[in-house]
C-alpha cells in the first residue's frame, strides 16, 4: 500500500474525506492555546491528507513519513510543506515546533517500546509549552473487529479496497488488518492485490501512562469518528 501502490493513494483515500476530522483537530488545538505564527511537524504523514486543510494555519509544516512513495505523494497535494523521509521513533529534524501531530500511522507501532519511542522522539520535537496531538484508530476499550471498503475513480483509473480487521489473540498488543485491493488503469486488465498489515492496540492507561513518561501532561477528547484523541502539553 505505501511502496509499490503509493501512487494509487489518492483514490484509495481521498483528501476530502478528511475535511472534516481535520477541522476537529485544529479546534482542538484552538482549544488548547495554539500560539500565533505557529509551527508544525507531522510524523507518519503518509499521503499528506491530514495536513491539506489546516496548513494554512501554520507558518511552517513539516511532512515526514517512513515511506518515499507517500512522501512524494504528499509532496504533489502539499507542495508549499516541507517534507523529509524519516521513522517516527528515531526522525530527527534539528529543531522543535509548537505542534507534533500523529495520526494513526501511530497504530504501526505495535510493541510496547515503539510507542514509547515514538512519545519521546514528539518530546524532543515540542518546544516547550509546545503541543502533542496522537490519533490511534482505536484502543483496547474500543476495538471491535470490522469490515470496510471503499475507493474512487480518477482519470482513467480505477481503485476499490476491501479491509477486514480482527484480534487473534486478546492477550497481546497487536491487532491484524488483511488488505484486498482491485485497480485498473486505462483499458488494462483489472489487477488484484492482498496483503496483511500489523497494529498495535493498547488501553487509554496504557496511552496515558506512555505519554506522562515521556513528558507530558495529558488530555483527551472524542472526535467525531468516536476515537479518543491524546493530547500532551510539554511543560
Amino acid at each position: 500500500m505505501y511502496d509499490d501502490l503509493a501512487t494509487w493513494w489518492p483514490l484509495l483515500s481521498p483528501v476530502a474525506d478528511y475535511e472534516e476530522e481535520a477541522t476537529f483537530f485544529l479546534e482542538e488545538m484552538k482549544k488548547s492555546g495554539l500560539r500565533k505564527k505557529p509551527t508544525s511537524l507531522e510524523l507518519g504523514a503518509g499521503g499528506g491528507n491530514n495536513a491539506f486543510y489546516p496548513k494554512s494555519r501554520f507558518i511552517k509544516v513539516l511532512l515526514t513519513d517512513l515511506s518515499a512513495g507517500m512522501v512524494e505523494v504528499s509532496r504533489q497535494l502539499n507542495s508549499d510543506c516541507a517534507h523529509a523521509v524519516g521513522d517516527m521513533r528515531t526522525f530527527d529534524a534539528g529543531r522543535q515546533f509548537d505542534v507534533v501531530f500523529i495520526h494513526d500511522a501511530i497504530d504501526y507501532m505495535t510493541t510496547s517500546k515503539d510507542p514509547r519511542a515514538a512519545l519521546e522522539n514528539a518530546y524532543r520535537h515540542c518546544k516547550p509549552g509546545g503541543l502533542l496531538m496522537v490519533v490511534p484508530n482505536n484502543t483496547r476499550e474500543t476495538y471491535e473487529e470490522s469490515t470496510d471498503h471503499g475507493g474512487s475513480d480518477g482519470e482513467g483509473r480505477a481503485f476499490r479496497f476491501l479491509e477486514w480487521s480482527y484480534d487473534p489473540d486478546s492477550a497481546d498488543t497487536r491487532t491484524i488488518v488483511e488488505y484486498t485491493f482491485v485497480y485498473r488503469e486505462g483499458n488494462q486488465p483489472v489487477r488484484v492485490e492482498h496483503e496483511t498489515h500489523h497494529c498495535g492496540l493498547f488501553s487509554r492507561r496504557q496511552w496515558r501512562s506512555k505519554l506522562r513518561s515521556a513528558g507530558f501532561e495529558v488530555s483527551s477528547a472524542i472526535d467525531p469518528f468516536e476515537r479518543e484523541v491524546f493530547m500532551g502539553r510539554r511543560v
